[in-house]
C-alpha cells in the first residue's frame, strides 16, 4: 500500500512530526480558506512555512520563530504571519511586491471591477489578517537557511500559480513541500494577473524529477510518499489537456469572444457561486487561447473572436 495520510474533516489541532518538521494541518484537510503549515525546528533556529489560519488557531502554542517563509505571496499563505512580527519575512523576490505594501499585493490578482476588489479588500484585512511587511526579504531559486544542525531549507522556484510561487525542499527529513500545487481534483490554478500556464507545465515537470520521501501539500492532500504523488501528479496536470480539449470543441462549435468562453466555464462548473469567476475564466482560458493561436490550432477570425477548424 502506498502511503496516503488523509486528514479529512479533521480537527485543526492534530499535526504530524517527521523529525524536524511538523506538519500543522488545517481545518477539513486545509480546505480554501484553510491550509496546511509547515514548521521547522533546528538546533539554533525555528522556521515557518505559508503560517495560515490554522496557524492563527494555535497562536498559543506555537514556539518562537526566526523566519517567516511564503511558498508565494497569497491570502491564505500569509494569514498567520501577523503573529511573528519579530521573525525575518522572506517570499520569492518575484511576489516581494505584495508582501511589502498593499497595493502590490492587489496587483498579484488583477482584479479590474471595483466591486470585487473593493469586497477582497475587506477580507483580505480581515478574514486574512493581511499586513504589509516593508522590511520582506526576497529569496531565489537555490536559497537555502541552515537552521541548525543537519537541518536546512532549500528553495525549489516553480512559478506558473504566482510568478514567485516556489517549494520548499526540507533536510534532513526529505521533505518536499509543494506550496500550492497541491495535486487536488480541481487541478493547477493559473487565474491571476500573475499567473502563467506554461511556467506552470514546467513546474510540474521540475517537482516531477525531484526525489523526495514525502511531499506535502497546503491544500487538501497533505502528506504522500512517492508513488502516490506521481499518481497524483499525473492526474493533477492532466486538468490541463482536459481544459484545453473542452476549450478547442467550443471554439470548433462557432466563433466566440472571450467573454463568451469565460461564461461557458472551464474552471470553474457552471453555477458555482465563485464571486471571481469571471476574471479566473477570462485569465485562464485566455492564456490556453494565446497558446493555441501561436500553435495555428486557434484563429482570431476578426478582432476579438475566437475559431477552432479542427478538435
Amino acid at each position: 500500500m502506498t502511503e496516503v495520510v488523509r486528514q479529512s474533516r479533521q480537527n485543526v489541532r492534530e499535526n504530524r512530526e517527521i523529525g524536524a518538521t511538523t506538519i500543522l494541518f488545517g481545518k477539513d484537510a486545509g480546505k480554501y480558506p484553510e491550509g496546511n503549515s509547515v514548521l521547522v525546528r533546528g538546533s539554533e533556529a525555528s522556521l515557518i512555512i505559508d503560517p495560515s489560519l490554522g496557524v492563527v488557531a494555535r497562536q498559543e502554542a506555537l514556539p518562537d520563530v526566526a523566519h517567516v517563509v511564503l511558498s508565494h505571496c497569497h491570502e491564505d499563505h500569509l494569514a498567520g504571519a501577523y503573529l511573528f512580527p519579530e521573525a525575518e519575512a522572506h517570499v520569492h523576490e518575484e511576489d516581494l511586491p505584495g508582501w511589502q505594501s498593499f497595493d502590490g499585493f492587489m496587483g498579484i490578482y488583477g482584479f479590474d471591477d471595483p466591486a470585487i476588489a473593493a469586497g477582497w479588500e475587506k477580507a483580505l484585512r480581515g478574514q486574512f489578517h493581511y499586513a504589509e511587511r516593508e522590511d520582506a526579504q526576497g529569496y531565489v531559486d537555490g536559497d537555502t537557511w541552515e537552521l541548525g544542525g543537519d537541518v536546512r531549507v532549500q528553495v525549489v522556484h516553480t512559478p506558473g500559480h504566482t510568478r514567485g510561487h516556489s517549494a520548499l525542499f526540507i533536510e534532513p527529513d526529505e521533505i518536499l513541500y509543494l506550496g500550492d500545487i497541491d495535486l487536488s481534483s480541481f487541478g493547477p490554478y493559473y487565474g491571476d494577473a500573475w499567473s502563467d500556464l506554461e511556467d506552470f507545465e514546467r513546474s510540474l515537470q521540475r517537482v516531477r524529477h525531484i526525489e523526495a520521501r514525502h511531499y506535502a501539500t497546503f491544500h487538501h492532500i497533505g502528506v504522500v510518499d512517492r508513488p502516490t504523488f506521481l499518481e497524483r501528479l499525473d492526474r493533477y496536470e492532466a486538468v490541463i489537456a482536459r481544459r484545453e480539449e473542452r476549450l478547442m470543441a467550443y471554439l470548433a462549435e462557432a466563433p466566440r469572444t472571450l467573454a463568451e468562453v469565460a461564461e461557458h466555464r472551464f474552471v470553474y462548473r457552471p453555477g458555482d457561486a465563485v464571486a471571481f469567476a469571471e476574471p479566473v475564466e477570462r485569465r485562464s482560458m485566455g492564456l490556453h487561447i494565446e497558446r493555441a493561436v501561436r500553435q495555428g490550432r486557434v484563429r482570431e477570425i476578426e478582432p476579438g473572436r475566437f475559431s477552432a477548424d479542427v478538435v
